[in-house]
């Protein structure tokens, strides 16, 4: 609730109020002077009530807004606020009775009230707990929006630590994935240069396409689809003849967003656990499906162990950290071993397409 939204629920409380005391008035004074014709009288008599009692309360309003703070410890906001109490007791009378005496003049009559010293006992006990009711109003109202305040910052903080923490986990992460691929192109340049040439294309158009991505954590099943193809040619070109890429993509799943660069670290660990230790060819199937509401991204291996593919690297460290900071628990990454021998990751996400 904001600072406007506060003052006009307290303004049309105050004139619901007041509007009432004026239907009571009118009420009682029909009941009592025999309906005289003379209706503006109990009209001008709360009226009058009305406009000193306003005049004041926005007096004490604007004097007292720089304590609103207070209102995380009541007892300090409300000793505040009772300070008040001996101007509305010493003003409240001389401004509401001078309007009636005024209006009365004007009228060629006479307004005829009881000794002051009674006047300003009983005008200064109703005024005391008008003014109470609806400070007690006011600080449940100023308390709920300092709530939904503190609520709104809270979240605002929160949001700004995820992306921060994503951030961090990004610029960790293009790192380690260029030193991989540059060790990929300089082993090449011993033995082979046009495939290092050929390479650092492929590399080219990977970090073309991470530019592309600018700074936001998430992509379309598409675009992340060329990066890690671009960077499984780059693999592929240092592992020649030893290994076989499948892609098993249901192309329907190509607008769902996705984790940026979330399949490579999987494919990485392929790379970096089981074709850099094995010299048997190995063959690797990426694919995307759907399952029971969430999209289901793998990549599985034929010749690697779980043992093997166990210790986390940066990699897949990286990726869980981000999938818990996305989606909480409605993302998982896992292992599993196949059989007689590879590992299929498995990472299923919340599928919004």
């Amino acid at each position: 609730m904001d600072s406007n939204r506060n003052k006009i629920v307290i303004g049309l409380a105050w004139l619901l109020f007041w509007s009432l005391m004026v239907a009571v008035a009118v009420q009682d004074y029909l009941a009592n002077y025999n309906n005289d014709g003379k209706l503006w009288k109990p009209v001008l008599w709360e009226g009058s009530s009305m406009v000193a009692a306003t005049l004041l309360m926005l007096l004490q309003d604007r004097l007292t807004r720089r304590y609103q703070p207070l209102v995380a410890t009541p007892s300090r906001w409300f000793a505040r606020q009772a300070l008040w109490l001996p101007l509305y007791w010493a003003a409240f009378v001389p401004i509401a009775f001078g309007i009636r005496i005024a209006v009365y003049s004007a009228a060629g009559e006479t307004y005829g009230h009881g000794p002051w010293p009674h006047v300003f006992f009983y005008e200064s006990v109703k005024i005391s707990i008008f003014i109470g009711l609806f400070t007690v109003i006011r600080f449940g109202l100023l308390s709920y929006r300092e709530m939904l305040d503190a609520r709104l910052r809270a979240e605002r903080a929160n949001s700004l630590l995820q992306q921060a923490q994503l951030q961090r986990l990004a610029q960790q992460m293009q790192p380690h994935f260029l030193f991989n691929a540059l060790n990929t192109v300089s082993s090449l340049m011993h033995t082979d240069v046009d495939k290092a040439d050929a390479t650092l294309a492929q590399l080219a158009s990977v970090l073309r396409t991470t530019l592309d991505l600018g700074g936001g954590h998430e992509t379309s099943l598409d675009t992340e689809l060329r990066l890690v193809r671009g960077y499984a040619g780059v693999m592929a070109e240092r592992f020649a003849d030893r290994v076989t890429i499948a892609w098993q993509v249901d192309e329907a799943l190509l607008p769902c967003p996705v984790p940026v660069m979330s399949l490579q670290p999987l494919l990485e660990n392929v790379f970096k656990h089981t074709v850099e230790r094995r010299r048997q060819p190995v063959a690797i199937v990426v694919s995307a499906r759907r399952d029971d509401g969430q999209l289901v991204l793998a990549v599985e291996d034929d010749g690697g162990t779980l043992a093997d593919a166990a210790p986390p690297g940066i990699g897949l460290s990286n990726l869980r950290e981000r999938l818990a900071a996305l989606h909480g628990e409605r993302a998982s990454l896992s292992l599993a071993a196949l059989s007689p021998f590879g590992v299929r990751a498995e990472m299923r996400l919340p599928c919004a397409c």
